[in-house]
């Protein structure tokens, strides 16, 4: 099991990501729209942390990450059938790969097929 990328959905995300950078010793790039202009960085194990402001006024703070997965469609099928709620269903983002959200046990969980 590996996350592959950490989506940090906060009302400051400058705050946050200074926060990251000073502890951590990371730096945050600019803000990419592809991922609803997060601002990421990519850890030396490859998995990138992106941390954006809300998209729509309903939308909470949220960490969720997204688990790497061979095969994203199958993957969908096996958390639903454990009771998942399909939030998103697998969409394609340019040049990064396929993701889906669903939501079970009361958090948001995403996957991931590069």
């Amino acid at each position: 099991m590996k996350v592959h990328y950490l989506e940090i959905v906060s009302e400051d995300v400058d705050a946050v990501c200074k926060a990251y950078e000073a502890a951590h010793g990371v730096r945050f790039g600019e803000p990419d729209e592809l991922l609803g202009g997060a601002r990421t960085c990519t850890l030396a194990d490859g998995s990138i942390v992106g941390v954006r402001g809300p998209l729509r006024s309903t939308e909470a703070p949220v960490v969720r990450p997204y688990w790497l997965v061979e095969d994203i469609d199958q993957a969908v099928v096996d958390v639903e059938a454990a009771g998942a709620k399909i939030a998103m269903a697998p969409t394609e983002i340019p040049g990064k790969g396929k993701f889906a959200i669903y939501i079970l046990g009361g958090n948001d969980h995403g996957l991931w097929q590069v």
